[in-house]
C-alpha cells in the first residue's frame, strides 16, 4: 500500500513538472518576441506594436508610421527559434503632415510635463502616441493613476487633435 502511494505521488509530481515545463517555452517565447520587437531600430514613441503568442504562432498587431517597420517586425520574428508562423496585422498609418504636427505637439505636451518627463528617459518611452487622422490614442504603461490622468489631460490640450483615446494601463513597476 505504501509503495502504491509513493508511485502515485511520483506520477503526480512528474505530471505537474511536465505541465510547468510546457508553459515555460511559451513564456520564454513571449519574452523573446517582446525583446526582438523593442530592439527594432526604427520602433519609437509614435508606433505601437502588440503581439499574441499561440503555441508556435505569433500574431502581430498595432500601428506603425513606417511601412518598413511592419515588414521588419515580421521578418525578425520569423527567424526566432520556436516561431512557426507569423500573422502580420500591423496597420501602417497614413502619411499626413497634419498628423505629424499633432504627433510632435502631443509629444511635447506629454513628455514636457514635469510629472511625465521621466518616462521619456527610457530607450523606448512607455507612453506611445498613435495619431491617425487627427485622433490621438495613448498606449502603454504609466506608474500611477495620476500619471495616466495627466497624460490624458496633456493630450487633450493639443491644438488640432480631434479626439483622445487613452488605453494607458497602470503598472506599478514603472
Amino acid at each position: 500500500m505504501r509503495t502504491l502511494k509513493v508511485i502515485l505521488a511520483t506520477v503526480a509530481v512528474t505530471a505537474l513538472l511536465a505541465a510547468a515545463d510546457e508553459t515555460k517555452p511559451h513564456s520564454r517565447l513571449a519574452k523573446e518576441v517582446r525583446h526582438e520587437l523593442v530592439m527594432l531600430p526604427y520602433y519609437g514613441v509614435f508606433d505601437n506594436l502588440e503581439y499574441i503568442v499561440e503555441g508556435n504562432k505569433v500574431i502581430l498587431g498595432g500601428q506603425v508610421t513606417l511601412p518598413t517597420l511592419k515588414s521588419d517586425a515580421e521578418n525578425v520574428l520569423k527567424q526566432l527559434e520556436g516561431v512557426g508562423t507569423v500573422e502580420n496585422r500591423i496597420e501602417v498609418l497614413p502619411l499626413s503632415p497634419n498628423d505629424d504636427r499633432v504627433r510632435i505637439a502631443a509629444y511635447r505636451a506629454i513628455y514636457g510635463h514635469a510629472s511625465l518627463n521621466r518616462y521619456a528617459m527610457q530607450a523606448v518611452p512607455s507612453i506611445h502616441i498613435v495619431v491617425k487622422n487627427g485622433n490621438i490614442t495613448l498606449v502603454g504603461a504609466v506608474g500611477s493613476q495620476m500619471d495616466k490622468q495627466i497624460a490624458e489631460i496633456q493630450a487633450k490640450s493639443v491644438p488640432g487633435a480631434f479626439s483622445v483615446n487613452s488605453m494607458l494601463r497602470i503598472d506599478g513597476g514603472k
